[in-house]
């Protein structure tokens, strides 16, 4: 399979491929181990499952109910964009007699909305408003696995964990907040074997990133909360903006705005006079001029010194990034890299976050195997290079021109340098 993300390619047997599947869930709850059938993202769900105490044969359980999943709702951060949700959802459930369901970041259910009949058939595995779908409790299924791996997944048939959902096929994606990339949730839809397509898989996915858009616009503006936003990856000279103006920074102030955007609590001179130069000779007078021309450039108010810091928030991409790896959001970081961070700078700090940050995420996407986030790296000018990437990405996605780039880097790194190379 190409993409190991979609559960039945077009042209597949779909009951072939069924029964394959449940004779693979049969060996694994009998004797613990995964035969080959069945996708690597499934079977690292359905241990995960057994390592968290799920049986085949359990069940959900309601969490909220009435009142509380009244409340729980109105004030959960995905509550404004239902009706985005349902404009762009609400017709293809209703007609492919699907289900629309968002669930939140522990995937408890909190909307189920769709045709009539397949919401009472839902009903009775509790597929409904308020129950917990996560992982840890019902195994593997569309929603659960999806805020689980942060990624878009779909689960067809035998491959849910629980005996009583595998009649059922399901396509969910994560949804980020736009701002800290935290995972909010995630919108699935659910159905018959129809939803076994690649379409499906993409379809949530892109109402997923409608709804991060929609999200962003109806988010406090920057400037209006007071926050100051620095962008600098990708960009030698880093671009701030303030109140509402954007400020073109030169090298050595964006490479100061970066360390101050990472330690809000403040710096002392002698701690920026290291991060900054290289020349150990560099006196605390030439930081001092330097520090003094980019209070210039602010403005007054923004810059404090004893120690050096910033008296508003700062919000930096590239720390953005960092605080998505951090939180596991892979697909949310890869999103908001735009390139290594100041690449010309040779500022010692600036060079060791730099290194950091990348490896950080090539590091994190090698272990994904995604392979749209891994051919977004490749392709990428910072990534065309990029052997072990290549190397990932031929493995999980095979195609002719993939292998024909991993054989010329090899090629290349194989070839003999230096004055006796021939």
């Amino acid at each position: 399979m190409s993409d190991p993300w979609v559960a039945l390619e077009p042209g597949a047997d779909a009951v072939e491929r069924l029964r394959a599947l449940r004779r693979a869930h049969e060996t694994f709850t009998a004797v613990g181990t995964v035969p080959g059938p069945v996708r690597p993202v499934v079977a690292d769900s359905w241990r995960r499952s057994a390592r968290a105490g799920v049986g085949p044969d359990g069940s959900a359980s309601v969490d909220l109910a009435d009142g509380d999943l009244g409340a729980y709702r109105a004030e959960h951060p995905l509550a404004p964009v239902m009706p985005l949700f349902r404009e762009l959802m609400g017709t293809f459930a209703a007609d492919g007699e699907h289900l629309l369901a968002v669930c939140d970041a522990h995937g408890r259910l909190l909307w189920v909305e769709g045709h009539p009949a397949t919401r009472r058939k839902a009903d009775r595995m509790n597929f409904v408003p308020g129950a917990g779908w996560a992982e840890s409790a019902v195994g593997t299924n569309a929603p659960g696995t999806a805020v689980a791996v942060d990624r878009p997944v779909q689960v067809f048939a035998a491959e849910h964990f629980i005996r009583q959902v595998q009649p059922w096929t399901c396509a969910a994606a994560p949804v980020h907040d736009p701002r800290t990339g935290r995972v909010l949730g995630a919108v699935d839809i659910t159905g018959g074997d129809g939803l076994a397509h690649p379409h499906s898989l993409g379809f949530v996915q892109a109402v997923a990133r409608a709804a991060e858009a929609q999200l962003a616009l109806l988010g406090p503006r920057a400037e209006a909360v007071g926050t100051a936003e620095l962008t600098a990856l990708g960009r030698d000279e880093a671009r701030l903006v303030l109140d509402g103006r954007s400020i073109r920074l030169s090298r050595r102030h964006s490479e100061i705005m970066v360390l101050l955007a990472r330690r809000p609590e403040g710096v002392t001179g002698d701690e920026l006079l290291c991060a900054l130069y290289q020349d150990e000779s560099v006196t605390p007078v030439t930081l001092r001029a330097e520090l003094a021309r980019l209070r210039r450039v602010l403005g007054p108010g923004l810059l404090a010194s004893r120690p050096y810091r910033l008296s508003r928030p700062l919000v930096s991409d590239a720390t953005v990034v960092e605080q998505r790896l951090r939180t596991g959001a892979v697909a949310a970081a890869a999103a908001a890299y735009g390139g290594p961070l100041l690449p010309a700078s040779q500022a010692p700090a600036v060079v060791r976050l730099r290194e950091r940050l990348a490896d950080g995420l090539r590091g994190a996407l090698i272990a994904r195997r995604d392979p749209d986030l891994l051919a977004d790296w490749a392709h990428a000018p910072w990534g065309e290079d990029d052997l072990e990437v290549w190397r990932a990405l031929a493995a999980v996605r095979p195609a002719a021109a993939v292998h024909s780039r991993l054989a010329a880097l090899e090629a290349e790194l194989a070839a003999p340098t230096g004055p006796h190379a021939r």
